[in-house]
């Protein structure tokens, strides 16, 4: 059984709170270690005192055997939208509404898959905020957190999102899903990215980074048992 009424709030100077508590049953045992690992690192803050957009995306994570599993979407094409087409995690930018940034990892979720993480999960922690590292691409500052959702939560995708599908954790610690990303810039050159492939999809960028951080602390709970 999972239970998780959100927390929120801001700071004493009215920006963002940047590590809610905690919340909410876990009995997963996996799950439950993976919120102690993530309880044990605060978050490093990515560009303190950038002034750039804040955004928010949510790791999704499903009991299942023999590996928890994660949702992954993939974006619809839009056009103007930098983002169009990438394997992503449910998410986007902060609004004045947002009490924090749980709240908009929350709300975004919820509009674009359907699954609301502070009625159908629990708040299991955070993660190292990230920035692009290319100059092409827009400055914004994006804080994923890590949610642990009832297994029966069904996926409703709205029109943001093409495509939206579970993998297991174990699958992307797997060697042959390393991989990379060929990027063709207007310019005619071509960049190398490494990647993951995620059943055929592949995520590179800031998904990736994200996911690397991440994969890397479950591999340690899995391994101390």
């Amino acid at each position: 059984m999972i239970t998780s009424p959100l927390a929120a709030g801001k700071d004493a100077g009215g920006a963002f709170a940047r590590v809610p508590r905690s919340v909410g049953t876990v009995t997963d045992r996996r799950l439950a270690a993976l919120r102690g690992a993530l309880a044990s690192r605060p978050p490093l803050t990515a560009a303190p005192g950038l002034a750039a957009p804040r955004a928010a995306v949510a790791l999704l994570l499903r009991s299942a055997a023999p590996d928890p599993e994660l949702l992954l979407i993939r974006r619809a094409e839009r056009e103007g939208d930098p983002w169009s087409g990438h394997m992503a995690l449910p998410g986007g930018r902060a609004s004045p509404m947002d009490t924090d940034l749980a709240a908009t990892a929350v709300r975004e979720t919820r509009e674009e898959v359907g699954i609301d993480p502070a009625r159908q999960g629990a708040l299991l922690g955070a993660l190292d905020e990230v920035t692009p590292r290319s100059a092409r691409a827009p400055s914004i500052v994006v804080a994923p957190f890590v949610f642990a959702v009832h297994a029966s939560a069904p996926v409703v995708a709205n029109h943001e999102v093409e495509t939206a599908l579970w993998v297991p954790l174990g699958e992307l610690l797997r060697p042959e899903a390393v991989t990379e990303y060929l990027h063709e810039l207007a310019e005619g050159a071509t960049l190398a990215f490494p990647a993951f492939d995620a059943r055929g999809y592949v995520v590179w960028g800031l998904t990736h980074r994200i996911l690397t951080g991440f994969l890397e602390l479950y591999a340690q709970v899995v391994a101390e048992g």
